[in-house]
């Protein structure tokens, strides 16, 4: 049986999230409120004015230091996450097994085919598009929501725990 990830998560810990910010490295615009899957993912922090090359250097340093918080609803294989933060929002919601296209809108403006699977008990993402081996995986171990995000040889790991 897989793991239940439902609940409201917050960020303790992250490792390399500049790191996996610069692998991202492409345009970022303002607006939207949205963010990525990543579930995915805090990300929803990335954004500035403007387009440019690459995701600048005070837009990592200030992601850096956010806090967000995920919410995880979980129906069987059925999901809507939730990541928030003082700057910006991002809900994605999906189907386990099933195909998606994913729009990272205000976090690296790419398109992307998404696939999640169940391995064991961690929820996998496979992100198929302009980047490669791009994608995460979430898991629990005791009271701790785990988090891994990569790109392109980059890994972010981060730690939530049960607000």
């Amino acid at each position: 049986m897989p793991a239940d990830l439902s609940g409201t998560w917050t960020l303790l810990s992250s490792d390399n999230f500049e790191g996996y910010m610069l692998a991202l490295g492409t345009s970022v615009r303002s607006g939207g409120a949205a963010w990525r899957t990543s579930i995915v993912c805090w990300q929803s922090c990335l954004g500035s004015s403007g387009s440019l090359s690459g995701i600048d250097f005070t837009t990592r340093k200030i992601a850096k230091l956010l806090k967000p918080q995920k919410v995880i609803e979980q129906n069987g294989d059925s999901f809507t996450i939730h990541t928030n933060s003082s700057l910006r929002n991002y809900f994605v919601k999906f189907k386990v097994g099933e195909e998606f296209d994913e729009d990272n809108k205000g976090l690296d403006n790419r398109k992307c085919k998404s696939l999640v699977i169940w391995d064991n008990d961690r929820l996998t993402c496979v992100q198929k598009g302009e980047k490669k081996n791009r994608g995460w995986i979430h898991w629990i171990e005791g009271d701790k929501l785990y988090l891994e995000m990569f790109c392109e040889g980059q890994v972010c790991k981060q730690t939530f725990q049960r607000a």
